[in-house]
């Protein structure tokens, strides 16, 4: 009889004393595989780890968390949000999180942090409700969106067909649509990814919005193409630019597995920020995985 792995993956995932960071997002990650599948122990193991110093870690944990379909995942997100002593980019993607769920009792939560202290959880907010609302539309129903090679739930949908990347490069930057709006564009410019796409989302990174900017950071990420490289450098070492912008980036450039970023890698991996030099770590991890051909990054503990 096969040994249930989820205590095993809860206590490494939960160890504030390991050193080992890396090994923690490993066992993260197999956690989440096991939650998207239903497993409510996994869920719950996920959220037990909230109660984590690091900031990076428990940001992924509600990522996780919101990508695993399943409603029970809820309580825990409205929670983290509503700690008020959390750090904003966890709290910010707790509220994306139960966007991506289309947690619709939640909406009530939403509305309430649209006048955070927070900008990034503000707009986050904005943007959970929008998907909320949307899904559960008759335009959802009747949108006729092409099909993603991502299979990520995404903060809002692509838009419909667009194929003209101008055209999408204009409503990325268009100021005066809404951030659901814009994200439509950046996830249909992902969708296209070619690299005139890539260098039309590069331009987001000098958006007014830090939590726009970490989005882009987070798309190049999921494309994993290497002419995003330049981009994600300049916002990685941008000692000026906010902690959220420039961890994403540096996990997205882990993501890449490109030989060049590795010396760009162990510099970030000195980082003043704690949030950027934790996630260098975690890259450097990536990185060398993506590398070795090995099927999933992830922890699996032997049975016994």
């Amino acid at each position: 009889m096969t040994a249930d792995p989820i205590p095993e993956l809860r206590r490494v995932l939960c160890d504030d004393n390991s050193p080992d960071l890396a090994l923690r997002f490993r066992a993260l990650f197999s956690l989440k595989h096991l939650a998207t599948n239903g497993n409510l122990d996994a869920i719950k193991a996920i959220a037990a780890a909230f109660s984590s110093k690091s900031a990076l870690l428990k940001h992924e944990l509600a990522y996780c968390l919101g990508q695993c379909k399943n409603h029970a995942a809820a309580p825990f997100l409205q929670d983290v949000l509503k700690n008020l002593a959390e750090d904003n980019m966890v709290r910010h993607e707790a509220g994306e999180a139960l966007g991506a769920l289309v947690h619709v009792d939640s909406l009530p939560l939403l509305r309430k942090y649209l006048n955070d202290p927070s900008v990034e959880v503000r707009e986050t907010c904005e943007i959970a409700i929008a998907k909320i609302e949307w899904e559960t539309s008759a335009a959802s129903k009747t949108e006729d969106l092409q099909s993603s090679a991502f299979a990520s739930i995404d903060p809002a949908p692509p838009l419909a067909k667009e194929a003209d990347i101008s055209k999408l490069q204009r409503k990325l930057m268009d100021q005066e649509s809404s951030l659901f709006e814009r994200y439509r564009a950046m996830f249909r410019l992902r969708d296209i990814a070619t690299p005139e796409a890539i260098d039309a989302l590069a331009t987001g990174l000098e958006d007014k919005s830090a939590l726009f900017r970490h989005e882009i950071a987070f798309v190049f990420g999921q494309m994993s193409d290497p002419h995003s490289i330049p981009a994600l450098i300049k916002a990685a070492g941008n000692k000026n630019e906010q902690s959220m912008v420039r961890h994403e980036a540096v996990e997205a450039l882990g993501g890449i597995a490109d030989e060049r970023v590795d010396q760009f890698l162990k510099e970030y991996a000195q980082d003043e920020e704690v949030v950027v030099r934790d996630s260098a770590i975690v890259a450097l991890d990536m990185a060398e995985f993506e590398r070795s051909g090995a099927f999933e990054y992830a922890l699996i503990p032997e049975s016994n």
